[in-house]
């Protein structure tokens, strides 16, 4: 939940605060909690109390609804400055390129709690760089997407970039374009032989429409995820999976790929 008078975003969930206090305290403004979570979070009040920074033990967990906008706030809700994304430029380019770092673009992905989940996986698998488009249908970082994350949002960088396929022709013959769709000639079996032991631009697309036709043009290969009924199997009618757990699948593949 944004604080629009004050530009803040409520952080809430256990891990996800945990995580806040250990990377970045420095970012809370304020901090609630009930009595059953205060021993928990004992060593970061007494840092916020050190930084003459605010934090209070509530009487009722409807105090915690209302800062967060959720009942999902489980007894720990910190309020931070609205985070703002830096635009990818070329020494980030530059960078990826010299530490052979994986990125993931997102294109219209629109819930809040896939983005989350995403870079739930992201950081589990190892890929520190996601980038967003700047448009309507793409989610932005909420109080959902910080809790679904379970503290991934700690340790993720997040871009935004303007122009998606733009982005992906200033990268062309520097990494390998990836690109998600269902109709794909490629498996997702196929993604560390593709890659040829080089960092990959990986787009996954909105959870409706997939990733668009423009973007498809600028990938250099376009892969899927091989289920039961897409393989002609007879055990189940799902035709895909949702865009998160794909997320999940691909970004183990992509830890797998190993530079010379």
């Amino acid at each position: 939940m944004k604080n629009k008078q004050f530009k803040e975003l409520a952080v809430c969930g256990v891990e996800a605060v945990k995580a806040l206090g250990n990377k970045n305290p420095d970012s809370i403004t304020r901090f609630y909690y009930n009595t059953e979570h205060a021993p928990m979070f004992g060593s970061l009040c007494h840092y916020l109390a050190e930084k003459h920074i605010p934090y209070n033990c509530v009487k009722s967990d409807t105090e915690l609804e209302k800062l967060c906008g959720s009942v999902h706030h489980q007894g720990v809700v910190a309020m931070i400055p609205q985070p703002v994304l830096h635009e990818v430029c070329l020494a980030d380019i530059s960078d990826w390129m010299r530490n052979k770092e994986h990125i993931i673009l997102l294109d219209r992905v629109g819930n809040a709690n896939n983005l989350g989940a995403i870079v739930r996986s992201a950081v589990f698998f190892g890929i520190k760089n996601l980038i967003i488009p700047t448009d309507e249908a793409q989610s932005s970082i909420t109080t959902s997407s910080y809790r679904v994350a379970q503290g991934g949002m700690e340790y993720i960088r997040l871009f935004k970039v303007s122009s998606l396929p733009e982005l992906l022709e200033s990268v062309k013959n520097k990494f390998i374009r990836i690109g998600t769709d269902l109709r794909a000639k490629n498996d997702v079996a196929d993604l560390v032989h593709i890659a040829e032991k080089k960092s990959v631009f990986l787009v996954l697309g909105n959870e409706e429409h997939g990733i668009s036709q423009q973007v498809k043009n600028k990938c250099d290969f376009l892969i899927k995820i091989n289920g039961k009924s897409s393989s002609g199997g007879k055990d189940t009618d799902v035709e895909s999976l949702n865009v998160a757990q794909a997320a999940a699948v691909l970004a183990y593949e992509m830890s797998k790929i190993k530079y010379l």
